[in-house]
C-alpha cells in the first residue's frame, strides 16, 4: 500500500496463539496496546509515509516496583507493559482514591520531549469520547503521563473474541470513532495507532478513544499523511467489526487474516449477512493507491469524509429486544398463609398443598329461583330481538316491490364494486444513486439525500438554458435520474415521490427482478407509472404488484424557473409495496 496506518498493519509476534477473551480483557484500561496480556508492540515494518524510529538499545525502561509513588501522589500497582524504553501501569491516585494510567520513561530517553508535547496537547483537547490525558511531567529524571482509567470498559479486542457486531453497533462504531476524529484533526492531532485495543467500549455503549498522540510517541510513530492513516484505520476497524477477520494477510489482534494471496475483498464476501452500507464504506476507506473496492464511489481520505457517508445514510434500526419468558407461578408457604412459621426437618421451603375446590355456585333454593329468572329473561329478550329483525326484514320487502326493485338493484351494483387495491407500506431502502448515461452523473454525492426520509434534503440538477430537455446537450438527452436499491426483490404495490419541483417530466420503471444489470435505462423493462408531467407530488398505487429490486425514477423533462431557465430534482422517494 502506498499509505497504511500503523493502526492497520501492527501485528504482534504471538507465536501463532490466538488470545482468549479473558486474556484480552486484561488490558481493559491500559493507555497501551496489549495482546496476550503483553504490549503487541514488536517490530513494526515501515509503509510508504509512515517512519518507525526504534529507541536505541541501550535505553531500558525505569526500575520501578509496586508501591512507588509518584509527586507523592500517584501509586504504581501493576505493570501492565514493558518494552522500547518505557513501562505502563496501573496506579491510585490517593488524592483524589481513584484508579488512573501511567506511562513511565526516562527524561533522557529520545522520545521523552515528544511524548510530553503529545500528552499536553491531546490534554488540551478536552474531548469526552478520548481517554483523557490528566498530567504530564518531568520530575527526578522521569518523565511520566497520567491518564483516565476506565474500569467499566470493554477493549474491542474482547468484543470481537466473541464474534463480529451486529450492523447497529458496527454502526454506532464507525459513526462515533470517526467522528472522534474529525474533531482531533481540526486541532491538528493524529493517532497513527487505531487498533482494536485503543477502542474501548463503556457500559453505557459509548465508544471511547485512548492513547490519541501519545501511543504514537511512545513508539516513535509519525506519517506524512496522518489523515489517510487514521481513515485507514477506522476502515481497518470496521471491516474486523462486520467480518470477525483482520483485513489484511496477517492474524492481528486476536482475529484471523484474510486469505493469502487473494487481496483486499469485500466483506460481504467474507461473511455472509454484513450490511452492504457499511461494507462499501469499509472498502471505500480500506484504499490502496487511490484504487477501491467502490466502482462508483471515491475513497475516503480524511475523517471527516468518512463521517460525512455515515450520517448520509439510510437509519440502521437497532435489533428487536429479546422477550424472555416470565417464570413458573411456585406456591410458597408465604402464600399458603403459614409465613414465620417453623419449617419441620425434612420438608423443602416451597411445598404444594392440595387446594379444596370450592362448592358449585347458586345451589341453594334461592340460588335455583335466580337461575330461572335469568333464564326468563334471556328467553323474553330473545324473542323481542327476532320479532324486531323480522319486522324491519318486512319493511324492507314491501318497499322493495314499491319502488319496482330498485334496492335490490342498489345493493347489488354496490356488491359488485371492486376493491380499491392496498397501497402497502413504506419500504426500506439500502441505497440510492443518480444515473446518466452518456456523461457525467449530475450531482452524484446528492444521492442519498432522497432516501434520507428528510423532506428539506434533495437532489437538484445545475439550471439548463434553452429547453427544458436539459437544454438539448448530448451527454442529456436521455435524461437522468436516481436508482434505489430495496436490498431484495419485493413487491411493489405503490410510489410516494416529493419532487423538487412541479413541471417535470417524470416516470418510475422497474428492473426485472432476475435481471443481470441496472445500470442503463433499458435494464428497466417494467413500467410502475406512466410518463408524464407531475406536480409537486407524485403518487400512484399499482392495480398489481411489480416484483423487483431495483426501480428507476427517470426524469426527462425539467420543470420552468421564473429566470426562464430550467431546473429539476427529487426531494424524497418512498417505494410502497410488501416483502417477497
Amino acid at each position: 500500500m502506498a499509505e497504511r496506518s500503523t493502526a492497520a498493519v501492527d501485528v504482534a509476534d504471538n507465536g501463532g496463539d490466538e488470545p482468549s477473551a479473558a486474556e484480552a480483557a486484561k488490558a481493559t484500561a491500559d493507555g497501551v496496546d496489549t495482546q496476550n496480556g503483553r504490549a503487541a508492540d514488536g517490530s513494526m515494518p515501515e509503509t510508504d509515509g509512515e517512519r518507525i524510529n526504534p529507541a536505541p538499545a541501550s535505553v531500558a525502561a525505569p526500575e520501578l516496583h509496586s508501591g512507588h509513588k509518584l509527586a507523592r501522589r500517584y501509586r504504581l500497582e501493576e505493570c501492565v507493559t514493558r518494552l522500547d524504553g518505557f513501562s505502563s501501569w496501573r496506579a491510585m491516585d490517593e488524592k483524589l482514591r481513584r484508579a488512573v494510567g501511567v506511562h513511565l520513561l526516562p527524561a533522557d530517553h529520545p522520545r521523552a520531549r515528544a511524548v510530553l508535547a503529545a500528552a499536553r496537547s491531546s490534554a488540551l483537547l478536552g474531548d469526552p469520547r478520548f481517554v483523557q490525558v490528566l498530567d504530564a511531567v518531568e520530575e527526578n529524571d522521569l518523565v511520566y503521563v497520567v491518564h483516565e482509567w476506565l474500569p467499566d470498559a470493554t477493549e474491542l479486542t474482547s468484543i470481537l473474541a466473541l464474534g463480529p457486531l451486529e450492523a447497529h453497533e458496527a454502526y454506532q462504531l464507525v459513526s462515533q470513532v470517526s467522528q472522534a476524529m474529525t474533531a482531533a484533526h481540526r486541532e491538528g492531532l493524529a493517532h497513527l495507532r487505531l487498533t482494536p485495543s485503543a477502542i474501548l467500549r463503556t457500559s453505557s455503549g459509548q465508544y471511547r478513544i485512548r492513547g490519541l498522540a501519545v501511543n504514537a510517541a511512545l513508539r516513535g510513530i509519525t506519517s506524512d499523511t496522518p489523515q489517510q492513516a487514521d481513515t485507514e484505520a477506522v476502515g481497518a476497524l470496521l471491516y474486523a467489526a462486520l467480518t470477525q477477520r483482520w483485513p489484511y494477510e496477517n492474524d492481528a489482534y486476536g482475529l484471523a487474516g484474510l486469505p493469502k494471496g487473494v487481496g483486499l475483498i469485500a466483506p460481504d464476501q467474507v461473511r455472509a449477512g454484513v450490511h452492504r452500507g457499511l461494507g462499501e464504506l469499509a472498502m471505500r476507506a480500506l484504499a490502496n493507491d487511490g484504487a477501491t473496492a467502490s466502482r462508483q464511489e471515491p475513497a475516503f481520505t480524511t475523517p471527516e469524509e468518512l463521517a460525512k457517508a455515515v450520517a448520509a445514510m439510510p437509519r440502521i434500526r437497532p435489533p428487536e429486544p429479546a422477550f424472555t419468558a416470565p417464570p413458573e407461578y411456585q406456591q410458597t408457604t408465604y402464600q399458603q398463609g403459614s409465613y414465620g412459621r417453623p419449617t419441620p426437618m425434612g420438608l423443602p421451603t416451597v411445598q404444594n398443598h392440595p387446594v379444596t375446590p370450592p362448592p358449585p355456585p347458586l345451589q341453594s333454593r334461592t340460588g335455583r329461583a335466580l337461575k330461572w329468572s335469568v333464564a326468563a329473561l334471556l328467553i323474553v329478550a330473545l324473542g323481542l330481538g327476532s320479532w324486531q329483525l323480522a319486522d324491519t326484514l318486512l319493511d324492507r320487502i314491501n318497499r322493495g316491490g314499491n319502488s319496482g326493485g330498485e334496492t335490490n338493484t342498489q345493493t347489488d351494483s354496490t356488491d359488485d364494486t371492486p376493491k380499491k387495491p392496498e397501497p402497502g407500506k413504506p419500504l426500506s431502502i439500502s441505497h440510492a444513486r443518480v444515473i446518466a448515461p452518456g456523461g457525467d452523473a449530475v450531482k452524484p454525492e446528492d444521492a442519498g439525500k432522497t432516501v434520507d426520509g428528510d423532506p428539506d434534503s434533495a437532489w437538484i440538477t445545475p439550471k439548463y438554458v434553452g429547453t427544458a430537455n436539459f437544454g438539448n446537450l448530448d451527454n442529456r438527452k436521455d435524461g437522468s435520474g436516481i436508482i434505489v436499491d430495496l436490498g431484495s426483490v419485493r413487491n411493489v404495490t405503490g410510489v410516494d415521490l416529493d419532487l423538487y419541483a412541479a413541471g417535470q417530466r417524470i416516470q418510475v420503471r422497474a428492473a426485472a427482478p432476475d435481471a443481470s444489470s441496472h445500470d442503463s435505462f433499458s435494464d428497466f423493462t417494467q413500467q410502475v407509472t406512466k410518463l408524464e408531467k407531475a406536480g409537486k407530488k407524485l403518487q400512484s398505487t399499482l392495480e398489481k404488484p411489480v416484483r423487483a429490486r431495483y426501480l428507476l425514477v427517470h426524469v426527462t423533462e425539467l420543470a420552468p424557473e421564473s429566470s426562464g431557465d430550467y431546473r429539476g430534482g427529487i426531494n424524497e422517494i418512498k417505494i410502497l409495496g410488501t416483502a417477497s
